[in-house]
């Protein structure tokens, strides 16, 4: 059995991360984080905690820095970086960074063609990832004709084809309106992959992330069950974490499955 394959094997470690960038900024001091195979983790924390520098160490982007991380048991760094770039799927707040062919197929086939998948091969790759988020009957259509919510899911979609081990995401129900949020929960909750979904909604966290983790100040300061994290007001004040007015996490049973 490979070591990608074996259950026991967690789909991210990461260990004693520490960075700081060239100006001297220190945004990770030493950073602790394993998630096992198909996990849903939400990664909360205020702005400047170090949540985007954490997920740009995921797949090699930003290096360099004290620790380790690893991809289902893959050590990230230059021997393994294409299929590290293939095992972290990151799909960013702004769906336009990550589509930009002619048509939605074109797309989505971009990754696995590059990667030298073609033919029939490629084709179903394209067709599963877009049936996964529910956007088959699209495939010809120029992606810039699509609403806001449905080039989320595309650029989702785009992300999938690669058959990632890790999808992380970056605010992924920002700027969608509230049907298109509760059809990305929905695809989000049918996927057989591990997420982290770095998110300042926490009502979403919640109904889709059974564990959350918060960041602050470039370290892991709480880790535990969502519902029990935002129930904590004390901690939610002094990590500046807001709940919408009138939410009471305590009265929402969160979906676990």
């Amino acid at each position: 059995m490979s070591v990608g394959m074996d259950p026991v094997t967690p789909s991210l470690e990461v260990a004693g991360l520490a960075f700081a960038y060239p100006d001297g900024h220190q945004a990770l001091f030493g950073v602790d984080l394993r998630i096992e195979r198909g996990e849903r983790v939400a990664l909360l924390g205020p702005n400047g905690a170090g949540k985007t520098t954490l997920v740009l160490h995921l797949n090699g982007i930003l290096t360099g820095g004290a620790g380790t991380v690893k991809v289902a048991g893959l050590p990230v760094g230059k021997k393994h970086m294409a299929e590290i770039r293939r095992r972290v799927g990151i799909v960013f707040q702004d769906p336009d960074d990550q589509l930009f062919m002619p048509t939605v197929r074109e797309d989505v086939a971009f990754g696995p063609a590059a990667a030298g998948m073609k033919g029939p091969e490629l084709e179903a790759r394209v067709r599963k990832a877009l049936e996964q988020v529910g956007m088959a009957e699209f495939a010809e259509r120029p992606p810039h004709h699509l609403s806001f919510g449905q080039r989320r899911r595309v650029a989702v979609a785009t992300v999938l084809a690669m058959e990632p081990e890790i999808l992380v995401l970056d605010e992924p129900s920002s700027n969608l309106d509230p049907a298109s949020r509760r059809e990305l929960a929905d695809i989000l909750r049918s996927l057989d992959v591990t997420v982290l979904m770095v998110t300042h909604d926490l009502p979403y966290a919640l109904e889709l992330c059974p564990r959350s983790v918060i960041l602050s100040e470039g370290t892991i300061t709480a880790d535990g069950p969502t519902g029990e994290l935002l129930a904590d007001d004390e901690l939610m004040r002094a990590h500046r974490l807001e709940l919408p007015f009138g939410f009471d996490p305590r009265s929402v049973s969160a979906h676990t499955a």
